[in-house]
């Protein structure tokens, strides 16, 4: 039972992912594909983007959140009359889709402090969205951020870093924050939540006015009085002041029996202490806000976004769950290389090793299309031959995105999630297929023990799972999995002997994952977070010792092996995933992607095999060509006015070609250059030696 609970269930590590099980709904034993319910279509249809797209957890016009993207972020922050707050998050991040009824809440209950502050979010995982979130340099979900009103310059703002994210926490820092403003920067619609002295206070009794002047009297620790003038911003015909009330005597004058209170002072002239139920913010403001002729501004607020209606309809794909979808890799392999290791400018010291590693890793065993293999292939290669310790990302991109249009290698630029899809947008996706990924991994080393052979990486039985290890702790965008995730290799990874018990170690703490988010907001009910594999998918691995059930090891790893095995992957919903724009397989190679032999380790599919000979030359030779052009392209990039003006001199001269293209092109030009002067001093040395052989002084 021990074993059964240590086992049973799923996780926190790479981003409460719904992982290996392509679904988990318990069913009898069947090869039907799984289907869902036409009235879930319909209600996953109303849910938000295709699963093509990033899900949404905020939906303009629905929730109080202002959401945000690529193209209004910088107009909304950049010279606002108000402050912004910001949550940066990934749709498919699990500790995102949890904290949203927080966020959702709290921009509910600070609705009407929107002249002031407004709170917003932005989906980094929206790939419309990658650019700007790598230019306020957003690395991990969720990260908060705050912007001052009125300011000019770009900025990306600054970080709220409290541990406790809780409504109320994050409520007081928002007034701490715009308490931070400065007279010259404040919003203009924030009164000054600064208190007024007692005799301010009495100065203001017994004076007639047009308005209701309500002083709220509390103790220094206390935000009750703050809360209460940000509450009745949007209202007109009364004034909300705060007072301390540290001065007894003072207290007494006024006749307030504790704190905190509110003392009104009527248009009249009239006033006195306020009698409410609760001394809380809610019953102030509530009792403030029925007061007679008080009521809200007419256009107090600029016009909120409206409903979002360029969501798509979401299409189900049937899947089989016993199966692999190359779909799914792709998928997942698509976005982190061009989303998630986008979102760092360069790489350098342990980032740029964790990166060479894994490339390495991929390029040996994933078993996706040969077009994808080969792409790996070459940015290994790329990679493990650079002399530099830092390079810019965007050269990683250019590789990835093919710009030297290399034939016959791609590498999707759509997600279209098969087995990975949820029943709403936002759940499983990503995080699902970078775990069938990580067993892909695993499994691959298991079943190839010389695929990583000459890599470095070789004869270490833990080289795999340390290799994912540190991809996690360095670049996965979920802190707070990727902390759960090290926490989990901290207590047990070095038990780790064989390549088999390297299977067995992530499917064991994939289970404990789940176990941990059975429950969680970003558990699809559909899929729901069981011990896998289930009894129908793996009979033989689920045994009853004394009645408790239990797991039989070795038919697990026999199970794994079969699961994540290349014989079990499936091209279908796959075809689609290249283009000619790509770099797509050129005419006469199977656009599908034939697979490799099963006795065939992965280590075998060189580029030799991958194309015509006629239409690519041998691999040794790619890298002879791509190597010059890739090290001007990075030197090009190393910084500042530099690279803009070697950007724009390629946007003017290249007509439309890449700045690797550009840099092949001056590449070429110099060496032709040389061997031009090369055979000019040649010959002109040849023929003055011609010359002096045959020159006849006259007598």
């Amino acid at each position: 039972m021990a074993a059964a609970r240590t086992a049973a269930s799923a996780a926190r590590s790479p981003g409460a992912p719904a992982a290996a099980a392509a679904a988990r709904t318990r069913r009898p034993p069947s090869a039907r594909p799984a289907r869902l319910p036409p009235l879930l279509v319909l209600l996953a249809a109303a849910a938000g983007p295709g699963a093509g797209g990033a899900a949404r957890l905020y939906r303009a016009g629905e929730d109080a959140v202002w959401v945000l993207d690529s193209g209004s972020v910088r107009g909304a922050t950049a010279n606002s009359s108000a402050a912004w707050l910001v949550q940066f998050y990934s749709s498919w991040c699990g500790h995102c889709i949890g904290y949203a009824p927080t966020w959702r809440a709290l921009a509910a209950d600070v609705r009407d402090w929107a002249a002031a502050i407004r709170v917003a979010a932005l989906d980094c995982a929206e790939e419309k969205n990658q650019e700007v979130c790598r230019a306020y340099d957003i690395h991990f979900y969720p990260t908060f951020r705050y912007f001052k009103a009125f300011t000019k310059d770009f900025t990306t703002g600054e970080n709220f870093k409290g541990p406790d994210r809780e409504l109320q926490t994050v409520r007081r820092t928002i007034i701490n924050f715009l308490q931070n403003h400065t007279d010259g920067n404040r919003p203009p619609a924030c009164p000054s939540l600064d208190p007024i002295r007692p005799s301010d206070v009495l100065s203001l009794i017994d004076k007639r006015g047009d308005r209701y002047v309500a002083v709220l009297l509390e103790d220094d620790s206390s935000y009750v009085g703050r809360e209460v003038i940000l509450d009745l911003i949007p209202y007109e015909s009364i004034e909300v002041r705060r007072a301390l009330g540290s001065d007894t005597a003072f207290l007494q004058k006024l006749g307030v029996p504790s704190l905190p209170s509110c003392y009104l002072i009527y248009p009249n002239g009239s006033h006195g202490p306020v009698t409410v139920g609760k001394p809380l913010r809610s019953f102030f403001s509530s009792y403030l806000r029925s007061l007679p002729g008080v009521r809200k501004k007419p256009g107090s607020l600029p016009g909120r976004p409206s409903r979002d209606e360029s969501s798509e309809a979401v299409v189900w794909r049937d899947f089989d769950r016993s199966k692999l979808y190359t779909a799914d890799l792709e998928s997942g392999l698509h976005h982190l290389l061009r989303v998630e290791l986008a979102a760092h400018r360069s790489l350098a010291g342990a980032e740029l090793k964790t990166l060479k590693d894994f490339i390495t890793v991929l390029a040996k065993l994933f078993p996706g299309r040969p077009p994808v293999r080969k792409l790996l292939e070459m940015l290994q290669e790329w990679l493990a031959s650079l002399p530099l310790d830092r390079i810019p990302y965007d050269a990683v991109l250019d590789l990835v995105n093919n710009k030297m249009r290399i034939s016959g290698i791609f590498l999707t630029n759509h997600i279209k999630w098969v087995g990975c899809q949820g029943s709403r947008p936002e759940l499983r996706g990503y995080s699902c297929s970078l775990w069938k990924l990580f067993h892909t991994l695993t499994v691959g080393a298991g079943t190839h023990p010389k695929a990583l052979d000459g890599t470095g990486l070789e004869d270490d039985p833990q080289a795999v799972l340390q290799t994912i290890r540190r991809y996690v702790h360095v670049f996965f965008g979920c802190k707070e999995c990727g902390e759960h995730f090290e926490e989990m290799a901290k207590e047990s990874i070095d038990s780790v002997k064989t390549p088999d018990q390297a299977i067995l170690w992530l499917w064991k703490k994939h289970n404990l994952v789940n176990s941990r988010l059975a429950g969680h907001p970003s558990e699809d009910p559909k899929f729901p977070k069981v011990p896998w594999p289930s009894p129908d998918l793996c009979p033989a691995c689920h045994e009853e010792i004394k009645g408790l059930g239990t797991w039989n090891e070795g038919q697990v790893l026999l199970f794994l092996k079969q699961h994540y095995g290349r014989d079990n992957l499936v091209d279908t919903h796959s075809a689609d995933l290249g283009g000619p724009g790509e770099g797509a397989p050129a005419p006469g190679e199977k656009q599908e992607g034939s697979q490799a032999p099963p006795e065939q380790p992965p280590a075998d599919h060189g580029a030799e095999s991958l194309r015509p000979p006629s239409l690519l030359p041998p691999r040794a030779h790619l890298s002879e060509r791509s190597q010059p052009g890739l090290d001007l392209l990075l030197g090009s990039r190393a910084g500042g006015e530099g690279r803009r003006g070697a950007e724009a001199a390629a946007a003017f001269l290249g007509m439309g070609f890449s700045s690797l293209d550009m840099s092949l092109c001056v590449v070429l030009y110099v060496a032709s250059s040389l061997f031009l002067m090369v055979m000019y001093f040649f010959f002109r040395v040849r023929s003055k030696r011609w010359k002096v052989k045959h020159h006849h002084p006259s007598v």
